[in-house]
């Protein structure tokens, strides 16, 4: 009998001739957590779909075998009989269906005929939720009643119930909150201690130090290394990962600042579904040209709001008064924004920078799609010209611009969106947590591209949840809570501690 779980040898995949993965190994032990390391595009998704049977046996080389036995998987529901389930960075959950028919679905419990036994469904839906310390979610509610936290726990419920004896998670904590992730690492504590293994994909290499025995790392479809969590460091998986050493995280640069030249004034914003309640409570403040404005906040401040208000995109009831180089202007919609030099890289890329079936090409230029036309007839040349710039320019990893973008890494998804708002050429850039499931050499990228925009005159808006990035990109920081400016400070010597408690509720001294 194999000592391991899991095996999977020479898996080699390849999209249109282009290798995704080139000969990859990797090992799990029951009961064992395994890291899986690697740049955006470097394979992880890829390789953990070989497994699941997204792309089923015969679409790809190499062996996996399966407790001792080779597994040739045609479809997901065999993966899943055998005790494989993966959850995707997008939960797979059907919002208006109840928590206890998303973790049956598929797997409903019926009486003799065919009903519904919701009874029964209902009793082991409350086991599963006790079991991962939900005890108090109402498993007969719709999903949409819960918050990003509880709907990745609810995926793990669905998990646990189909048998899971390894567990593949995708980024699972992007998009929780702290003390949502530390709820989750406990959990994959538990069941580890409970003999089911996890393989875990994440960018968060603290995480990573946190929970897994063991972490492999892969780039550019090869397989690097493998090596015990306790006998390296997250700069050391870094190394790995990147073939270089990132010495500093945050490539801090000088840039001249110059006198504030855009203005944001009494901006509100009304919730959506509760007019009663501000969402953005008459906020105020200036930008300085050739400044990177770090805006900080708990979730659910008001962050985003303030930013789509600016963006003359927020869906609710909103004012704002904005000012450009001493002119008032009028933004009350996204196109007004991009006109007047206003540009956004939205929170969600997948729902609100991408249109997913469109070639990576068509989406980085279609905000400027009328610079190219010649008498209502696109010069194909002229643009086709532009993307090649853009994609080299932003080390775009895809074989083709014609390839969907829906295709691509989370990473190089968000490099296309950037590429997309730099091209009106804006003086004002907003950037909502414009890192978010990105990896650490793609985030190096990203910020040393943010310095190298700011010493050319632009200023950039900068919202992050991660508050060591704030604090390292940024030139001044603005704290918002419960929808109120809370803060305004100069980033010299400034704390997360201060951050956080004029996050809470002290006010901050003004820059």
């Amino acid at each position: 009998m194999s000592e391991y779980l899991l095996d999977m040898r020479g898996i080699v995949k390849d999209f249109n001739g282009v290798k995704a993965l080139d000969g990859i190994d990797l090992k799990v032990r029951a009961g064992e957590v395994v890291g899986l390391c690697g740049e955006n595009g470097a394979g992880k998704s890829t390789l953990m779909k070989v497994l699941s049977a997204v792309y089923p046996h015969g679409t790809w080389e190499g062996e996996v075998f399966w407790e001792g036995k080779e597994l040739k998987a045609k479809t997901i529901r065999e993966t899943e009989e055998a005790g494989i389930v993966i959850i995707h960075q997008e939960l797979m959950l059907v919002p208006q269906l109840s928590v206890a028919e998303n973790i049956f679905m598929g797997n409903e419990i019926t009486f003799p005929g065919g009903l519904m036994n919701y009874a029964a469904m209902y009793k082991r839906a409350e086991e599963l939720m006790a079991e991962l310390k939900m005890p108090d979610v109402n498993v007969a509610l719709p999903v949409h009643h819960y918050g990003g936290g509880h709907q990745q726990l609810i995926e793990i419920a669905k998990a646990l119930n189909k048998k899971a004896k390894l567990l593949i998670l995708d980024e699972p904590t992007s998009s929780l909150t702290k003390s949502e992730t530390e709820i989750l690492l406990d959990i994959i504590r538990d069941l580890r201690r409970k003999g089911v293994a996890c393989v875990m994909i994440s960018h968060k290499l603290d995480e990573i130090a946190a929970v897994c025995d063991t972490v492999s790392v892969i780039r550019d479809g090869t397989h690097v290394g493998t090596r015990a969590m306790s006998e390296m460091d997250t700069n050391e998986i870094i190394t790995m990962m990147v073939g270089r050493q990132i010495k500093n995280l945050f490539p801090r640069e000088e840039h001249p600042i110059g006198e504030p030249f855009f203005e944001a004034r009494n901006v509100t914003c009304l919730d959506v579904n509760n007019p009663a309640r501000k969402r953005v409570d008459n906020i105020s403040f200036k930008l300085r040209r050739g400044e990177i404005l770090g805006v900080a906040g708990l979730v659910g401040a008001g962050r985003t709001e303030l930013a789509m208000a600016i963006f003359g995109c927020y869906p609710g009831q909103y004012e704002a008064e904005l000012w450009l180089d001493g002119k008032k202007i009028e933004i009350d919609s996204p196109r007004a924004a991009v006109t007047q030099g206003v540009c956004l890289v939205p929170e969600d890329r997948k729902r609100h920078g991408i249109v997913p079936l469109q070639g990576v090409g068509a989406n980085i230029t279609m905000a400027v799609l009328e610079t190219y036309a010649k008498f209502g007839v696109i010069d194909a040349e002229s643009e086709l010209h532009q993307i090649g710039k853009s994609i080299e320019r932003m080390r775009i990893k895809t074989a083709s611009p014609d390839l969907p973008i829906r295709g691509l890494s989370g990473g190089n998804q968000q490099k296309a969106v950037l590429s997309k708002m730099l091209l009106p050429s804006p003086k004002v850039l907003i950037l909502d947590e414009p890192t978010r499931g990105v990896d650490v050499g793609a985030k190096y990228e990203i910020y040393k591209l943010m310095f190298e925009l700011v010493r050319q005159g632009l200023s950039i808006i900068m919202i992050s949840s991660e508050l060591p990035e704030v604090l390292g990109i940024s030139d001044r920081v603005l704290v918002i809570g419960e929808g109120q400016l809370r803060g305004d400070f100069i980033n010299d010597g400034l704390t997360q501690e201060q951050v956080l408690t004029a996050a809470l509720g002290a006010v901050g001294m003004a820059a």
